[in-house]
């Protein structure tokens, strides 16, 4: 591979392990948030949704203004706005500017997002597209992932405001490979039109996936809320022993993603879906009922397993058979029902830890214990119904619409 290819693929992952690191490394410094502010579970929650909504809002639409403006060019501006963002987050003096910058931040990711997959296309040969593909979704599992361990190593060292001030220098790096190495833009005219933008959702099977992308997404995201409030509370870890805690999470993302991959290749999607599922499923059952570290972090490694087994294939069966000029569409639309998964689990599987633990500052562990319990039982649900989906996606595929 060529330097100038290899400058330019780790410009685009760069980006997009920015942007999905910056979904849940403030999650580990939530409690810490609500200490320092003396706010609410529900005030210091803001931190997390601002940024999640910001995503959801412009995701889809930063992908057809990158089509009009040119890519490249629009990847730079959303690389220095996030940069701005991470060094106004890490300054803020209050909570509600807090708050205010991750929205601003949020901003950022979504063009991020969306330009790392548009500019794929015109950065490799499409031999080599796939590959790079799933080498993004890595990143972004990956970036996801790590940030309750990153996370509580920062908090641990040098306090909350390094949670944020930590993606200025990387942001700026990532902004110096783009203009470095990402192709000068050529552009080809306007986007597709509305219409055709949300064409695709007339495909039951496509509608399928995508929801049950949203409610694996929330579950997952409940690790990321929950979590944190668990092992410190609950259990009475120290942010440093938390960040190790939830750093078993990413260890197993990153041994089980690409043996995922090839299973659903050589098993079917399918298959391997309702396979991930009834993993995710044990594990949330576990959780469920989980005392003690060891417990916990035996719960979560299932629970991992079967969310990479899950991705894999539930991706590889959204993306198949999609027409080339709707492959910028159809992510742009994953990766929303995805973040507004993020969304619900954040916010609504949240407000059932809040309801069943309801004084989490000075709630005692067992009180804690329950609220974790309570949580997991209700993402066992939504598992369960995302099971459903999956029967019935099987049902609507033998009948292609070539809506796509």
């Amino acid at each position: 591979m060529k330097t100038s290819s290899r400058g330019a693929l780790l410009s685009l992952s760069l980006s997009m392990l920015l942007a999905s690191l910056g979904t849940s490394i403030a999650n580990v410094g939530l409690p810490a948030l609500a200490q320092v502010f003396e706010a609410s579970f529900h005030r210091v929650q803001w931190v997390v949704l601002a940024y999640l909504l910001a995503i959801t809002a412009v995701i889809v639409s930063a992908g057809r203004l990158g089509d009009r403006w040119g890519r490249r060019r629009l990847l730079l501006a959303g690389l220095l706005l996030f940069t701005l963002a991470c060094a106004l987050c890490g300054a803020t003096p209050s909570l509600p500017w807090l708050v205010a910058f991750r929205t601003l931040q949020g901003l950022g990711a979504a063009i991020m997002m969306a330009m790392t997959l548009g500019l794929v296309g015109d950065t490799v040969t499409k031999e080599r597209t796939g590959r790079v593909m799933g080498l993004l979704g890595t990143m972004s599992a990956v970036g996801t992932a790590m940030g309750p361990s990153v996370g509580g190593l920062l908090l641990s060292l040098w306090g909350w405001r390094a949670l944020f001030l930590a993606g200025v220098p990387l942001g700026l790096l990532a902004a110096a490979l783009a203009w470095r190495y990402l192709p000068v833009d050529h552009l080809a005219g306007i986007g597709p039109s509305g219409d055709s933008l949300w064409q695709p959702l007339k495909d039951p099977a496509l509608r399928a996936g995508l929801a049950m992308s949203a409610l694996v997404s929330a579950v997952i995201m409940t690790t990321f809320v929950v979590g944190p409030f668990y092992l410190s509370r609950g259990l009475g870890l120290a942010p440093a022993g938390m960040g190790l805690a939830m750093a078993v999470g990413p260890c197993v993302a990153a041994l089980t993603g690409v043996p995922a991959g090839r299973l659903t290749d050589r098993l079917g999607s399918p298959r391997m879906t309702l396979t991930g599922l009834g993993i995710m499923a044990a594990g949330a059952l576990l959780l469920s009922l989980a005392s003690g570290l060891l417990a916990y972090l035996a719960s979560l490694v299932i629970l991992t397993t079967g969310y990479s087994l899950f991705q894999a294939a539930n991706n590889t069966a959204v993306m198949s058979d999609v027409q080339p000029a709707r492959r910028g569409t159809i992510s742009g639309l994953l990766n929303l029902s995805r973040n507004l998964g993020l969304i619900f689990g954040a916010s609504a599987l949240g407000a059932v830890f809040a309801w069943a633990c309801p004084d989490v500052t000075h709630a005692a562990a067992q009180s804690v214990a329950n609220g974790l319990h309570v949580t997991f039982g209700a993402a066992l649900a939504l598992i369960i119904v995302a099971a459903t989906f999956a029967w019935g996606r099987h049902g609507a595929a033998s009948c292609p619409q070539n809506t796509r």
